[in-house]
């Protein structure tokens, strides 16, 4: 990867940052069709009412390139692809969930020992 890129990527990830169907797929290294197959799967969800209006989020420039790893690493179907996002989703969720349980009640986990 090139500086310039590596400068991108970083801003890129913002949550407020906005991308176009062609940035992401620059960026992201993968085709339109992918990304409105994904979209299509409910993996993706961007702003606007065609794809050539499509406004995506930084963050999901994540989501994009876990998509392709699982697919590569795992040789997930898509709808496998959306399966295996969303219970990733909901663990992240959780992990939250129980970091602020801890904060609040002041337990301590193993990792903190």
């Amino acid at each position: 990867m090139t500086e310039p890129q590596a400068g991108l990527e970083g801003e890129l990830l913002d949550e407020q940052r906005a991308l176009a169907l062609a940035e992401l797929t620059r960026v992201c290294g993968v085709s339109v069709e992918q990304v409105r197959s994904m979209v299509a799967e409910g993996m993706l969800h961007p702003r606007g009412a065609a794809p050539e209006q499509w406004v995506f989020r930084g963050i999901e420039v994540i989501r994009v390139r876990r998509a392709v790893r699982l697919q590569r690493d795992l040789e997930l179907n898509l709808p496998g692809t959306a399966l295996a996002l969303e219970l990733i989703d909901e663990i992240e969720r959780l992990r939250c969930r129980v970091r602020r349980l801890e904060q609040q009640t002041g337990a301590w986990t193993d990792a903190d020992a």
